[in-house]
């Protein structure tokens, strides 16, 4: 049994759309390269009918794992979420207590995470780390590179 994946209504139906362009617009592209490749003829030594298939092949593994995570997802009501404390799709001001500096992280669900604009994946390390916490609570985030030390300064949504 898999988790649930939380996702607001913008984020699954941007999903949604992203797994219907896929089904009909790309792989309906992929299987005509795919036809004319193979009116080309041997297809042992066929390179543009081994690429297409090999983009068919990525392409539907795309096409699985979006289909699975819109199966295990669930919209969360922004009307239920506690105003309080760090929960989905709350923006979050924290102290980086290492570098003495201020960021604000937006808790997101899948298909509206935008790293660049510090909207990032509840289930993220960060993510995770965030979520119960109440203003002035601090917290630790294992990552890659290290440990990093927050102090939680406002929480808004």
């Amino acid at each position: 049994m898999s988790d649930k994946i939380p996702m607001t209504r913008e984020g699954y139906d941007k999903l949604k759309a992203d797994l219907d362009r896929m089904r009909t617009t790309e792989m309906t592209e992929i299987t005509k390269r795919i036809a004319a490749a193979r009116e080309l003829g041997d297809l042992s030594e066929n390179a543009e009918y081994h690429a297409a298939r090999e983009d068919q092949g990525m392409l539907q593994a795309r096409i699985d794992e979006l289909s699975r995570k819109l199966a295990d997802a669930f919209i969360i009501d922004p009307n239920s979420i506690p105003t309080d404390q760090a929960a989905f799709g709350a923006k979050v001001k924290v102290m980086d207590l290492d570098l003495n500096e201020e960021e604000v992280f937006h808790l997101v669900g899948p298909g509206e995470e935008d790293y660049d604009q510090n909207r990032i994946l509840v289930s993220s390390p960060i993510g995770q780390a965030l979520l119960g916490k109440r203003v002035g609570d601090k917290c630790e985030v294992k990552v890659p590179m290290g440990t990093l030390h927050f102090q939680i300064k406002e929480i808004g949504f």
